[in-house]
């Protein structure tokens, strides 16, 4: 940010001037001194002179910075009040310069905008000092203490209690802040260098269909990906297929004794769940069937071109399957790489690890202990006592090569928490080995909870069955048209308006409801819930947006003349100064803390909770702020208020930006 920067540079300044001033006084003293070694007063002022000179380079790093993205992102509102509590909070106690200082919005619109609540954690870290300073105390000393350039952003403080302080925002700066997003747009905050991120999701097994289970994986995984490709990142999204092991071997006898003409025709097996039973009943009950399976299956890890074409028309079916579930959920540039393409990679990954001294023979098996300690956890089995390779080994051999040959900075594993033990001896005994420091690299799992019934029981059809994601999706769409007949919406949309609406209801419905859960909890999966537009639904945030969007298509101003509205705006053109405008700007400019938030966490209902309470916002606004007035007899436009035309557009902005992140469809009719 242009203003940023300045205030940036302006504090550089004054740091410069003080270590000039400072360096002339140790040289005035160490003239005056025989022993300047030894004066407190010159090691007093050389100390202060290295803490200044620290300073500068670290503003001078944060000036390169801010230049580099001026315009680019957004700034972050708490980031910079955190900047200047720090600042105090150095000047004031020295001693504490090991500390950070905490600043969170307010919970209420009394407690001013947000708030500085680290008095009391301050305090007693000053007692481990041997030092008794009340709360309260050092609460008026860091407000004291703030930087000069603090009053450009903060009206007033107010300290309540034992040492809690209430920052109010300056509403010239507010209007600075809001006329930069009016200007420049939506924009992403400044997160840190571009990094390359991973994202394992989704990971169906082929010649099975996709069920409930997979929905979580896919629907998690994309918006974080979405998220990471939004703040700048270059992004990678694997689908880590199970396409491999003994189950092949009986699906190819399978389908090579039933259909015997598989490789000059394409056979019939469009319906894979039902060529899965076949063949498993078969396998269970068919000795020489099951040794022939046997047979195949080393068959088609010697990749015999006959076998191995029959692997490929099984693969082939299933990504068909697959396609169409990720073209309903809008899963975009998903990258098929199965536990076939490790199969390659693992007798090297196992010889890395023997040289990297982490493995040890158990009874015939070659094992790895996660922090090298024998006893500690459970060991990964690596190689089998019969020479053959584990899932533990795939999931090596998967790292390996994500860390060495893709390079990633970040690696996310989007899999349900019942497999974090897993996870977590498989990152364990990548560092054990030395292969990243997870201070220098994220290697995560994303964990998340189960899908639920009404029954409050893993959700399964009435018979007792896995629920299959492409019938819950069909039945999605089937309530979508249901709901918006019920308000009589196909009566005045287009046929492909209906259409998009339907959609974006339907899948958008079904994303956010389990985006919006906290999620490493378990959920209940309810259409009731997801359909009902008057709580926290996508249904709910697309009729708010499509509201600001018929707002503004009141104004009968052109997309154009908007635009041109936008991009002169300036402080003076946008008259904000009724309550519920200034509430609706200040609550637009958290749109960067929210997103810092979440990309910290990765737990998107964050974002989520945020939409919800903008469109709630927007709404008291829009009660009270008339964006066109008309004329009560006639019924034709007398006023258009664009600064408020402006807020509508701002607010729109921000929730398609959401949107986007969250996987959803922004229609502008409803």
């Amino acid at each position: 940010m242009d203003t940023e920067v300045q205030k940036v540079l302006e504090r550089t300044k004054a740091a410069e001037q003080e270590i000039n001033h400072l360096e002339s006084e140790l040289k005035a003293m160490q003239q005056n001194s025989s022993n300047d070694e030894n004066d407190p007063a010159i090691e007093a002022l050389r100390t202060e002179n290295s803490k200044l000179k620290y300073q500068r380079m670290h503003l001078q790093r944060a000036i390169n910075e801010q230049s580099k993205n001026s315009g680019k992102n957004m700034t972050s509102l708490i980031k910079i009040l955190k900047n200047f509590f720090q600042e105090s909070l150095n000047s004031s106690y020295p001693q504490l310069s090991h500390c950070t200082v905490d600043v969170t919005p307010s919970t209420k619109i009394t407690f001013g905008d947000y708030q500085c609540n680290s008095a009391m954690a301050l305090s007693g870290e000053m007692k481990k000092l041997g030092a008794k300073t009340a709360p309260r105390e050092i609460a008026q000393n860091l407000v004291a203490k703030l930087p000069l350039s603090s009053s450009e952003v903060i009206e007033k403080t107010e300290i309540a209690g034992p040492g809690f302080i209430n920052i109010h925002l300056k509403n010239s700066f507010v209007l600075s802040e809001l006329t930069a997003l009016i200007t420049k747009g939506v924009r992403p905050p400044y997160v840190g260098p571009t990094k390359r991120v991973i994202v394992d999701m989704s990971s169906p097994n082929i010649a099975k269909e996709m069920h409930v289970g997979h929905l979580r994986s896919t629907i998690i995984g994309d918006s974080i990906s979405r998220l990471c490709s939004y703040v700048g990142h270059d992004v990678l999204k694997l689908n880590h297929l199970g396409d491999w092991g003994t189950q092949f071997g009986m699906l190819i006898t399978h389908l090579i004794e039933k259909f015997p003409n598989y490789k000059t025709e394409m056979p019939p097996i469009s319906d894979l769940m039902e060529f899965y039973r076949e063949s498993k009943k078969r396998f269970d009950s068919d000795e020489e069937f099951k040794k022939t399976a046997y047979q195949n299956v080393v068959r088609l890890q010697a990749k015999e071109e006959d076998y191995y074409k029959a692997w490929l028309l099984i693969c082939h079916e299933s990504f068909k399957a697959f396609n169409k579930i990720y073209k309903y959920l809008d899963v975009q540039n998903l990258v098929n790489r199965g536990e076939s393409f490790y199969q390659d990679l693992m007798k090297d990954t196992v010889e890395m690890l023997d040289r990297n001294g982490v493995t040890e023979i158990d009874e015939g098996r070659k094992i790895a202990w996660p922090t090298g300690e024998k006893g500690q956890g459970v060991p990964l089995t690596l190689v089998k006592s019969d020479g053959g390779f584990t899932y533990d080994t795939s999931d090596m051999a998967a790292l390996r090569h994500r860390l060495f040959e893709e390079k990633a900075d970040w690696i996310l594993y989007c899999v349900d928490q019942g497999q974090s033990t897993h996870f977590d001896a498989i990152y364990q005994t990548a560092q054990t080995a030395g292969w990243y420091d997870p201070k220098e690299k994220r290697v995560e799992h994303v964990g998340f909870g189960l899908v639920l019934g009404d029954d409050k029981k893993k959700f399964k059809t009435r018979s007792g069955d896995t629920v299959r994601l492409q019938e819950l999706l069909d039945e999605g769409l089937m309530r979508s048209e249901k709901k918006l007949k019920e308000n009589n919406r196909d009566s005045v949309l287009t046929p492909e308006e209906f259409k998009a609406a339907k959609e974006a209801t339907a899948f958008g419905c079904i994303k956010y409801a389990d985006l919006s859960h906290v999620r490493t909890h378990d959920y209940v999966f309810s259409f009731d819930r997801m359909l009902d537009d008057k709580g926290n639904t996508a249904i709910y945030l697309l009729y708010a947006y499509t509201r600001i969007r018929s707002i503004v298509k009141n104004t009968n101003l052109s997309k154009e003349e908007i635009e041109k509205l936008a991009a002169n705006a300036t402080a003076e053109s946008l008259p904000i100064d009724h309550p519920r405008e200034i509430r609706l700007a200040k609550f637009l400019l958290k749109w960067p803390e929210v997103i810092e938030t979440v990309y910290k966490t990765l737990m998107v209902n964050s974002l989520c909770e945020f939409l919800y309470e903008l469109a709630g916002v927007f709404t008291e606004f829009y009660e009270k702020c008339y964006v066109v007035e008309k004329d009560r007899t006639t019924g034709e436009i007398v006023k258009v208020n664009t600064h408020r035309l402006l807020l509508c557009e701002a607010t729109a902005n921000v929730m398609r930006a959401g949107f986007d992140i969250l996987g959803l469809q922004a229609i502008d009719k409803m």
